[in-house]
């Protein structure tokens, strides 16, 4: 797990550590010292640390006029036993829509399992967003995550959608490509 680094082919467009708005503002990254974990497995220093020990994000893209942000996720997305989804929820969501982010695009390739313990905190993200004409869309989750999500009826309040081409497009352009679709 320590080779996957976040997305970075929109560095020279956006970093969230350079983004005064953003949560990770004023963050520095090592290239060398590999200090967080998944489980027993060091992962990329780029991830950003949430409060979660199973969970990590990287903002890779936030656009304030066009009130959206993409997120890339790594680890087990537990909420069983982390309340993993609490702890994205006000750490890091509740930030952004303070900000008027009302659009997450969540890219999931690399979150490897997913634990329910019910819906309430998907719910109010998707009332909070909701309200203000946004959506949260889990892109490129593997079969078995997006199958306990709707097992656990959690795209109730995301949706869930397929790219495998995302990274060749800009970030202006994978938005409109996914607000296109939940437009319709």
């Amino acid at each position: 797990m320590h080779d996957i680094e976040p997305y970075y082919n929109w560095r020279h467009l956006y970093t969230a550590e350079e983004d005064e708005q953003s949560p990770f503002y004023g963050r520095v990254y090592s290239e060398f010292e590999f200090s967080n974990t998944v489980y027993n497995y060091y992962i990329h220093p780029q991830w950003d640390e949430i409060g979660s020990r199973t969970l990590y994000i990287k903002i890779l893209f936030a656009d304030y006029d066009e009130n959206y942000a993409i997120i890339e996720l790594i680890g087990e997305w537990n909420d069983a036993i982390e309340n993993d989804i609490q702890t994205l929820k006000r750490n890091i969501i509740d930030l952004l829509i303070d900000k008027k982010i009302y659009k997450f695009i969540l890219i999931g390739e690399n979150v490897l399992t997913f634990h329910s313990d019910g819906d309430d905190y998907y719910e109010e993200w998707y009332q909070d967003v909701a309200d203000e004409g946004g959506w949260i869309v889990a892109l490129n989750m593997h079969v078995q995550v997006q199958d306990d999500f709707r097992k656990a009826r959690i795209t109730h309040y995301l949706t869930c959608m397929e790219d495998e081409n995302w990274r060749t497009l800009k970030p202006e352009h994978l938005f409109l490509k996914i607000d296109n679709v939940m437009i319709r």
